[in-house]
């Protein structure tokens, strides 16, 4: 099976730089998008013969979350027992044999002002994974706004204390892999590097600075049967490339 994650920056800014194009080529069986943006009936999106499941902020023009599926799942579920939804930052598809769950993290923001909150949200989130992984076994993807170590950035020694880079920030996401899940491309590739975001000051993309801040993790079960996790940062249309999951 095939899965890909993909923070758009704007779902309808993606589609006009090339998304549907890369959708039909790779017709995955899950596309998970984060920061779609929009609310749903902003616009007319394709659905490429998928079924569509959207988790829109509240706001409009801000956060959001969408998943194409190939096949139905049995249930989906928004946000995290009822919180987080505001902000559209969770959706989880359960099938027979595994849970889809795509996340867009929220960021901590500029003096790390939003820490606490983020550091709530990371409590929830682990207790809320957990919970899937007691039942069956749990696939999770999207915009994690953190790079976990110093390999995972192009300047570590001056971004300890930013955001996405913070102690506290990449000690959940520890604390998190302790749990029971595993970092596939880190798994497959201990000493690759590679990157995921770039910002769009200072020609970042072009002088290779940038952060691996989208993942796709697996509960411990499940790493045995992962073929390849993939950054595809040959592919343009967001300030973030997708990444994608093959799994037998």
């Amino acid at each position: 099976m095939k899965f890909i994650s993909w923070n758009v920056n704007g779902l309808r800014a993606a589609i006009t730089k090339g998304f549907y194009d890369y959708l039909s080529i790779e017709k995955p069986d899950f596309l998970a998008v984060q920061e779609t943006k929009m609310q749903e009936d902003q616009a007319d999106i394709s659905s490429f013969g998928y079924h569509l499941f959207w988790n829109s902020a509240d706001k409009k023009g801000y956060s959001g979350t969408l998943i194409y599926a190939k096949e139905k799942p049995l249930e989906v579920y928004y946000g995290i027992n009822g919180k987080y939804s505001d902000e559209g930052r969770l959706i989880t598809l359960e099938y027979a044999d595994f849970y889809f769950v795509t996340i867009y993290t929220p960021n901590s923001k500029e003096a790390l002002e939003r820490l606490d909150y983020r550091m709530v949200f990371e409590d929830d989130l682990r207790e809320y994974l957990l919970s899937l992984k007691e039942k069956k076994h749990v696939i999770v993807c999207g915009d994690l706004n953190v790079a976990h170590e110093e390999i995972d950035l192009k300047n570590p020694d001056s971004n300890h204390k930013n955001p996405g880079f913070s102690d506290e920030e990449r000690a959940k996401f520890t604390a998190l892999l302790k749990s029971g899940f595993v970092d596939t491309f880190r798994y497959l590739y201990p000493s690759v590097i590679k990157y995921s975001w770039w910002s769009y000051r200072f020609f970042a993309r072009d002088k290779g600075i940038g952060w691996r801040i989208d993942y796709f993790l697996v509960d411990e079960g499940l790493k045995e049967r992962v073929k390849d996790s993939i950054i595809r940062n040959d592919i343009f249309g967001s300030d973030h490339c997708p990444v994608e999951l093959i799994i037998e």
